[in-house]
């Protein structure tokens, strides 16, 4: 199914590349957007613009705000694993804590709050894949690092913190949201087609913490009737391991990703590091997420799993589904 870009979609992409300044550039950008058309052949080029208009925007806002500050003001994390997921959360609510018992990483954990003044990437493994978490510096309505804008911006999903040995935990973490919304960052339990391309939806998932402590379970019930169900619920206790399986899953359902296990001719399947792609993804887009030529190439596929007999053989349109193993004929 092909784009179909009209002509002054074109136009204003020549203005977006003649374009001597960010707004100028913002503004053929936001031209480009209302003339694509939205449908799915074009989902990869509505991502783009998304970021495009978004990065500009921000740049923008932080040009009127003053000078950048220096570093360590600004940090980037190289993508790694099935997908990024952040930690959000108000001071002192056990995201240090969470990730070190999620991953090998080793951020400073203290009783007081502000410990946590850099990203510190992680990596979790669940259901044969790793994924990546970053836990980042608390936010609430006075504090704020603008980077944090930016590695938002590159995550597939967060969860939200709400600490429940504190009378303020939803109160705080409602401060969290109301924070990243003027940073134009959505926190959505499920994203949704949206028409602002300057606002950036994160899928989310909370994460009551500290459910050990002697009055968590009052102030449990207080914090389901604030939020409802506004988000995805983990309840969990680091300290114990209360609920870390089911927040693993949580964060990999979030993630919208399917696994799927490669075959050569004749051998046995590769069950050790499957390949992730969008759920709904067809065998040809699998076959590019192997290889960038072999979604082009691709004549025909076996697959086995699934609704369909094991091995049979299927065309480029055939969608896949989680736990399938595929032997690509190219």
């Amino acid at each position: 199914m092909a784009v179909n870009l009209p002509p002054h979609y074109h136009d204003a992409e020549a203005r977006y590349q003649k374009g001597k300044t960010a707004e100028e550039k913002l503004a053929a950008l936001r031209e480009m957007w209302v003339l694509l058309p939205k449908h799915k052949a074009s989902e990869k080029v509505q991502a783009i613009l998304k970021t495009k208009i978004s990065e500009l925007t921000d740049q923008i806002e932080q040009e009127k705000s003053g000078p950048k500050k220096a570093a360590p003001g600004t940090f980037k994390i190289p993508r790694q694993g099935a997908g990024t997921v952040v930690f959000l959360g108000p001071p002192n609510a056990g995201k240090s804590l969470l990730i070190s018992k999620l991953t090998k990483a080793a951020p400073t954990v203290a009783p007081y709050p502000f410990t946590t003044r850099e990203p510190v990437p992680g990596m979790m493994d669940v259901r044969d894949v790793r994924v990546q978490l970053v836990d980042l510096p608390p936010i609430t309505a006075d504090a704020y690092e603008h980077f944090i804008t930016d590695l938002t911006r590159s995550a597939d999903a967060a969860v939200l913190f709400l600490d429940l040995a504190d009378d303020d935990g939803p109160a705080n973490t409602e401060a969290t949201i109301e924070r990243l919304k003027q940073a134009r960052r959505q926190l959505v339990p499920e994203k949704t087609s949206d028409d602002d391309p300057t606002t950036y939806q994160l899928k989310t998932i909370l994460a009551m913490t500290k459910c050990d402590d002697e009055a968590a379970d009052i102030r449990l019930e207080i914090a389901k009737e604030a939020f409802g169900s506004r988000f995805p619920t983990v309840v969990i206790s680091a300290e114990r391991g209360d609920g870390l399986a089911e927040l693993r899953e949580a964060i990999f359902a979030a993630l919208g990703v399917i696994r799927v296990y490669t075959k050569q001719p004749g051998k046995p399947a590769d069950k050790t590091a499957p390949f992730t792609c969008p759920i709904g993804s067809t065998v040809a887009e699998f076959a590019g997420c192997v290889h960038n030529d072999f979604e082009e190439k691709l004549k025909s596929a076996r697959v086995w799993g699934g609704a369909q007999f094991d091995g049979q053989t299927v065309g480029r349109d055939h969608i896949l589904m989680d736990g399938d193993v595929v032997e690509l004929h190219v």
